[in-house]
């Protein structure tokens, strides 16, 4: 939300002593009545002059009780939309003086009605005063004011967040991303880069709400603010919202690695179990190892001790034992499940070797072959071939391929 100060200072410009009057407190000669005098700003038709500089008069005296008759002999004798701008604008400054938000609103309005003032100009008077409001909790109140902004401004995006703002307030999540969403995309068509402030938000926003919009945000927001926050909740809510099977967590686990995001015990419990669960068991092996070398998990604790207790009675395959299965293997899935257990070991060479093998085989999978293909290509630093592998990936590990080529667009 826009600072006060800055709006009440917009609103004040707005509802400044207009020119006339200040001639005439002055004891000059009204600007309307000096031949080829240059106009600053609407002038007062003839007839109403005497009555707005009457109504001024009582403004400016701050006579509560004078002020009704004087504002209604004004308004009888305008004519003019200029008259009934002005009349406007000093409504505006007594509604400002007494912190009368009602009057404020209603001077807006009719400010607008007269159609002196620039839509943007007038929009963003509606979003001043729609700012007010929100202070004072009036949030149906100054969600009509934003909307009128927004009306008239359609690419206004401080508007945008201020009516996001409002929609949450009223408790109203599913309208208020939306809005933030369309703020990004605003910034983003105009070649400005979103502040993060408003990735953050939108993506509490809908998360808190558990929206779908929450995946897409996340991942927008990893786009544009790589970090380990970002990494962690992009891929973490893709996660939650999408519960993706084994092959798809794995890959995901795979990624939050390669991230450097792999940083907890339940994500590492995940990562070795899906690897266990396909019978990587040096895979598995190797995550708990380096986890628990970086000191990033404790081997007390109960998900760990679990993991590694399960693995103790499994066989983990050497570089000689994959060199004799290579040569046994008949099928697609023998040579990927083969360059699965050499990616396990870091072996990334050798495992882009066999998913290439594969490519010809007997029952090839090529959303499978290229999925694990461009993760090789991408550790191994092969950054086109890695593009060009996951471009390829459709179906259900789309998606993770969609986030593994992030990460290779963000790779040095």
């Amino acid at each position: 939300m826009k600072p006060t100060a800055a709006l009440l200072a917009l609103l004040l410009s707005a509802a400044a002593t207009p020119a006339f009057a200040q001639n005439e407190a002055a004891g000059a000669q009204p600007a309307a009545a000096k031949p080829g005098a240059e106009a600053k700003g609407p002038l007062p038709s003839k007839g109403a002059q005497k009555s707005l500089i009457a109504l001024q008069k009582v403004i400016q005296a701050k006579d509560a009780a004078a002020y009704p008759a004087a504002l209604a002999a004004a308004q009888a004798a305008a004519t003019t939309n200029e008259d009934r701008y002005l009349i406007a604008q000093m409504q505006l400054s007594k509604g400002l003086a007494d912190k009368d938000n009602a009057a404020m609103a209603a001077a807006v309005d009719a400010i607008a009605t007269t159609g002196v003032l620039d839509s943007a100009t007038v929009a963003d008077l509606f979003i001043g005063i729609g700012a007010e409001q929100y202070k004072a909790k009036q949030f149906d109140l100054a969600a009509a004011s934003f909307e009128r902004g927004l009306a008239l401004a359609p690419g206004n995006t401080e508007a945008m967040a201020n009516l996001a703002e409002t929609r949450f307030a009223q408790g109203r999540k599913e309208q208020a991303v939306p809005l933030l969403q369309k703020l990004i995309a605003t910034d983003l068509a105009a070649g400005r880069k979103p502040r993060e402030a408003v990735y953050r938000r939108a993506f509490a926003i809908a998360h808190s709400a558990r929206l779908p919009a929450s995946a897409d945000i996340s991942r927008q927001w990893l786009v544009s603010y790589p970090s380990t926050t970002s990494w962690r909740n992009a891929l973490a809510t893709y996660q939650n919202l999408n519960k993706p099977g084994t092959e798809q967590l794995l890959n995901l686990m795979r990624l939050m690695r390669a991230a450097g995001v792999l940083d907890n015990a339940i994500d590492i419990s995940l990562y070795a179990t899906a690897a266990f669960d396909q019978g990587n068991y040096s895979e598995a092996q190797t995550v708990v190892d380096e986890a628990l070398a970086k000191q990033t998990v404790s081997a007390n604790d109960r998900l760990v001790k679990e993991v590694v207790d399960a693995l103790k009675a499994k066989p983990k395959a050497t570089a000689a034992d994959l060199e004799t299965a290579v040569k046994d293997a008949k099928t697609a899935a023998a040579f990927v499940r083969i360059g699965d257990r050499y990616f396990g070991l870091g072996n990334y060479a050798k495992a882009i070797e066999l998913y290439r093998a594969a490519e010809g085989k007997a029952g090839a999978d090529a959303n499978l072959i290229n999925m694990h293909l461009g993760m090789a290509l991408a550790r191994s630093g092969d950054k086109a071939g890695a593009l060009e592998a996951f471009k390829k990936v459709t179906g259900p590990s789309a998606p993770v391929a969609q986030f593994w080529t992030i990460y290779v667009n963000q790779a040095a």
